[in-house]
């Protein structure tokens, strides 16, 4: 990176970084409190609340919002008649799956191979730890040129929709003329990326049931019907030979003009074992930024340890749906409830239920704002440009705020590249990533006042 004062500012907070998201990391804040202390969640966000006072925040509140989670709100005034820009990140994390494939503590915050490992360590209490280090290395270089409001969710991993409420009921209190959301990440560690797309989500559980109770199959299978079997049936009706996703009344062949994603560079991101192919048709920056995609996330039905010579009686599965910008969420689900009830078979007993929903966000990338991203994002990696990505997930809040404040600007910059494996065993984040972009923020932040 090319000397600058704030360049060596953050580089020597580096250390005091690494032990804050050890710090933040070993708190175990599932916003699912069937399976995690809530106390947990609780003490991540007055870790939080604790760190925005340390750096002269005022208004620092614990907003319970109505999911029952709580979100960090913290206002940093600056000169008189600056810009406001609201930093975004979140608290609550991912359950860290199976704790045994966790090459070290999941809750510990471990340096292995130049990464730092543990949940959340980019998704996204690194984030955190972003807004902190920029805010950091402008008040030690002059100060903050802009008025920073802060919003740290306590939920957002569950898709519950507490602070989106809470912002609807409560408008003045995230008005900004810029957003900027800590939750995407760089294209490739190196490459300097803002994510310009999000696909909005739904969640639709879907029931089956055929029988009054389970039958032996030796004495009525083949004329009883199989709850299972049905589901079976229903939910492979939603993808087409090659896995392209097909819900009835769906569009699946919109393309992503931007940043291309090769398919053998996909195929090492996402793991995809040797001889297995790709499914959908398209590109990859097609299939997974601007089309539809399905997903079974589980299905509940007996085991194979232990299951019995059983005809199901019933069968119910969560199935979630991807939908990119200029699609309507509700519209969507809509859709797809439809697509499930007129495809189970043999007049099954069939139920939907919507448990989640997101909607799907586009930026206006030719607003000053990116400009005043792109020169701070050359400075902090230098020789490149910054470039433009989809990003598949969904960030529902990004929608709420676009609806709330239209003349605001959005950008989303992130840790979670994909060697960062967010959501899955063994999550880390880059310090280097940490670094440039604690650097790209500061110096946009003071791009952007003088813009």
């Amino acid at each position: 990176m090319s000397s600058n004062p704030v360049a060596e500012t953050v580089a020597s907070l580096m250390p005091r970084a690494k032990a804050e998201l050890t710090e933040l990391v070993s708190f175990k804040s599932v916003a699912d409190f069937d399976q995690y202390p809530k106390s947990e969640s609780e003490g991540a966000a007055n870790w939080v609340a604790d760190a925005l006072r340390a750096e002269g925040f005022q208004d620092v509140a614990l907003l319970d919002t109505p999911d029952g989670t709580q979100s960090v709100y913290g206002f940093l005034p600056g000169p008189e008649g600056a810009k406001t820009v609201l930093l975004y990140a979140h608290y609550d994390v991912q359950p860290p799956l199976d704790e045994s494939a966790w090459a070290t503590p999941p809750f510990e915050l471990t340096e292995r191979d130049g990464r730092w490992y543990g949940r959340g360590s980019a998704d996204c209490k690194g984030g955190v730890i972003m807004h902190l280090l920029a805010l950091r290395a402008l008040k030690a270089n002059g100060g903050v040129p802009v008025h920073v409001k802060v919003i740290a969710e306590g939920s957002e991993e569950m898709g519950t929709g507490g602070l989106e409420r809470y912002a609807e009921e409560h408008p003045e209190l995230l008005t900004a003329d810029t957003i900027v959301i800590g939750d995407a990440g760089n294209f490739r560690v190196g490459l300097p990326t803002v994510t310009s797309t999000l696909r909005g989500m739904t969640l639709v559980r879907v029931q089956v049931d055929t029988l009054e109770g389970n039958l032996h199959s030796g004495q009525f299978g083949g004329a009883a019907p199989d709850a299972l079997g049905a589901l079976i049936r229903v939910l492979d009706s939603l993808r087409a030979e090659d896995g392209s996703t097909t819900v009835d009344g769906l569009t699946s062949e919109t393309s992503w003009d931007g940043l291309q994603y090769e398919e053998e560079a996909f195929r090492q991101d996402a793991k995809v074992l040797d001889g297995v192919e790709l499914i959908g048709s398209g590109t990859v920056a097609d299939r997974i930024w601007a089309r539809p995609a399905v997903t079974v996330l589980g299905i509940d039905c007996p085991p194979v340890v232990g299951a019995t010579p059983s005809v199901q009686a019933g069968a119910r599965a969560l199935v979630s749906l991807r939908v990119p910008p200029g699609v309507d969420a509700a519209h969507a689900t809509k859709l797809l409830q439809a697509h499930l009830e007129a495809r189970t078979p043999w007049g099954a007993r069939v139920s939907t239920e919507q448990i989640g929903q997101g909607q799907a966000f586009r930026a206006d990338t030719a607003s000053p704002a990116y400009a005043a991203m792109a020169d701070a994002m050359s400075v902090a990696y230098p020789g490149q440009e910054m470039q433009y990505a989809g990003q598949g997930g969904s960030i529902p809040l990004c929608n709420t705020l676009a609806s709330l404040y239209p003349a605001a600007e959005i950008l989303l910059i992130g840790l979670s590249e994909p060697e960062a494996q967010i959501h899955a065993v063994n999550e880390s984040v880059s310090p280097d990533e940490l670094e440039r972009l604690s650097v790209a923020e500061a110096l946009f932040l003071r791009n952007y006042a003088a813009s």
